[in-house]
């Protein structure tokens, strides 16, 4: 069965682009408007249970994410491609590296969970695991990551977007997979395999993923990776800094 995804671009350079933990390929905001459609043919992948894909069954888990991003290529024609991951989406895009790192041209981590088990203390646990099963917690996190600058319209809109485009079920075991699972030692054994240019984008006032922490992580695996921050932004720079986020993504594609 073709996996459904959303293009954009008909350009040479091909790239799989993987969304958050809240989001879809439907949620990237008008930085789609400032895309070279010429240079790049994106395609933007829902995970099962999510989106254009919300009742496609499976494991909900980030292997699984890694194994239809692969899968898209095939069906594409891809061989070689890059990817670009949006938090949980970046996560997901490092599971393609390790498992098939031959495949990958470049790879930019935005707003980008770690390889390896994103810590929480006992507040942050509740409120994320809490989050799933209720609108307010929800609303809460997406409030945090975006330095509490967001007004109202915007935060009901995400938080009504995140709760009708994914399945509880789903939306829970993400938040498993992506807050435990450890592949920082095998991200370090691919780019040692296949050297692969990396950049992670953060905002400035992003709460929870900050320059700070990809100094901690991102960097300790991947020393030659490039750390942009935008300013003005948050969590979600597709929202609040559309042309920004779009300059610094096909700048660093473009290599």
């Amino acid at each position: 069965m073709a996996i459904a995804h959303r293009a954009i671009g008909s350009g040479p350079h091909p790239v799989i682009v993987l969304h958050d933990w809240f989001g879809t390929s439907a949620n990237w905001g008008s930085v789609l408007d400032f895309l070279d459609r010429d240079a790049f043919t994106y395609a933007f992948l829902d995970c099962r249970g999510y989106g254009d894909r919300k009742y496609v069954p499976g494991r909900y888990d980030l292997p699984e994410i890694a194994g239809d991003a692969l899968a898209l290529a095939d069906q594409l024609g891809w061989d070689r491609f890059s990817l670009v991951g949006h938090s949980m989406g970046a996560k997901a895009a490092q599971q393609v590296l390790v498992n098939a790192p031959h495949r990958v041209n470049r790879l930019l981590g935005l707003a980008p969970v770690p390889a390896a088990p994103y810590s929480m203390d006992d507040a942050t646990h509740e409120l994320f695991y809490g989050a799933s099963a209720d609108p307010e917690k929800r609303r809460a996190i997406i409030d945090l990551v975006t330095g509490h600058r967001a007004g109202r319209i915007w935060l009901d809109r995400m938080v009504r977007h995140s709760l009708d485009i994914s399945r509880q079920e789903a939306h829970a075991s993400y938040l498993a997979s992506w807050q435990q699972l450890d592949l920082s030692e095998a991200v370090t054994d691919a780019v040692k395999r296949h050297p692969v240019p990396v950049r992670v984008v953060v905002g400035a006032y992003d709460l929870a993923v900050t320059a700070g922490l990809m100094r901690e992580t991102w960097q300790r695996w991947y020393p030659q990776v490039e750390i942009v921050t935008i300013e003005g932004s948050g969590h979600y720079p597709m929202h609040e800094t559309p042309v920004a986020l779009a300059t610094t993504m096909e700048e660093f594609l473009r290599g």
